[in-house]
C-alpha cells in the first residue's frame, strides 16, 4: 500500500446504541511528517472510508488532511471528531489543535464517551431560488433555500418529507453546487437533516460534521436556541449534539474504535 509503515485505527462517530444510529466511519493515520497527495490518494483508496484522516506532528497540535477514496475533502467534521477520539484515547480535557489548510479546529474528550470538536462558523448567504434540476431531482416541496460557502440548505416542511426523500442524483448532478444539506424541524430532536453529494462517489453522506456546523447557525436563529440536537436520516443514521458558544460551534457526539493496524 505504502512504504510508510504508520499506525492507523478505524472509528466510528456520531452513532448511538439507543437510536439505532451507526454513524460514519474514517480511518485516521498517524504520520510523523507529510507525505504526498498522490500517496495520500492511493492509501484512502485502498483503506475505502468515507474519509481517511491523515495527521502529522505540528508545533502547537497536529496537521490534518482528509480523503475521500475518490478526493481530497476540504473539510471534514466526522474525520476530525474521529482524529479527536484517536489522539486523546488515553486522557480527557485536554484540547488538542488540528490544523488544516482554511483554518484550526480545537477538539477533547470528554468523560462520557464522547469527543467535542470547535469549528468557525461557516457563512451562510441570503434566500435564493432553487434550480430546476434541484426541484427535480429531490421531488419534494421546496419551503427555503439557502447558498452557503459550504453545502446549500434546503429546507422541507417536516421530518417525514426529510425521511421519505428519494433523490435522483442524475438529475442532481445538473446542478452547480457541491451538495445540499437538506433539513427540517424534528419530531424527536431539534432538526434533522440529510446530507446529498451527487459530485462524490458515495452521493449520500451517513453522518456529516460540516452539515451541521451549517445547520447549527441556521436552526438557532429558528428556534431561539443555542443547544440542540440534530439527527441525520441517512440509512445509517447519525445523532450531533449540537451548541453555539460565543463565535464557535461545537459539535458532539459518541465514537467506537472498530479495529487497529499499520499500513503495509
Amino acid at each position: 500500500m505504502s512504504k510508510h509503515k504508520s499506525p492507523f485505527s478505524l472509528i466510528k462517530v456520531f452513532c448511538s446504541d439507543e437510536l439505532g444510529f451507526l454513524g460514519n466511519n474514517a480511518a485516521v493515520v498517524s504520520l510523523t511528517n507529510e507525505i504526498s497527495k498522490e500517496e495520500m490518494q492511493q492509501i484512502a483508496y485502498q483503506l475505502n472510508q468515507p474519509a481517511t484522516t491523515f495527521l502529522w506532528p505540528a508545533t502547537d497540535g497536529y496537521h490534518v488532511k482528509w480523503y475521500a477514496p475518490d478526493a481530497e475533502i476540504e473539510l471534514c467534521g466526522h474525520g476530525s471528531l474521529a482524529a479527536i477520539a484517536y489522539l486523546t484515547k488515553a486522557k480527557e480535557g485536554n484540547d488538542v489543535i488540528l490544523h488544516y489548510s482554511s483554518g484550526t479546529i480545537i477538539g477533547k474528550r470528554n468523560p462520557d464517551n464522547t469527543c467535542s470538536i470547535d469549528f468557525k462558523p461557516i457563512t451562510i448567504h441570503g434566500r435564493s431560488s432553487p434550480e430546476q434540476a434541484l426541484i427535480k431531482g429531490l421531488g419534494a416541496n421546496i419551503t427555503d433555500y439557502y447558498a452557503t460557502d459550504n453545502k446549500n440548505i434546503v429546507l422541507l416542511k417536516d421530518e417525514i418529507a426529510v425521511q421519505s426523500l428519494q433523490p435522483d442524483f442524475n438529475r442532481l448532478k445538473e446542478c452547480a453546487a457541491f451538495g445540499f444539506i437538506v433539513t427540517a424541524k424534528g419530531d424527536r430532536s431539534d432538526f434533522v437533516s440529510r446530507t446529498l453529494v451527487p459530485h462524490v462517489q458515495q452521493l449520500e453522506d451517513p453522518a456529516t460534521g460540516s452539515s451541521h456546523v451549517l445547520l447549527t447557525s441556521f436552526w438557532s436563529k429558528r428556534l431561539n436556541k443555542t443547544k440542540m440536537t440534530g439527527y441525520q436520516l441517512s440509512k445509517q443514521g447519525g445523532a450531533f449534539l449540537c451548541e453555539l458558544i460565543e463565535n464557535n460551534i461545537r459539535l458532539t457526539g459518541k465514537y467506537a474504535c472498530l479495529a487497529n493496524g499499520h499500513l503495509k
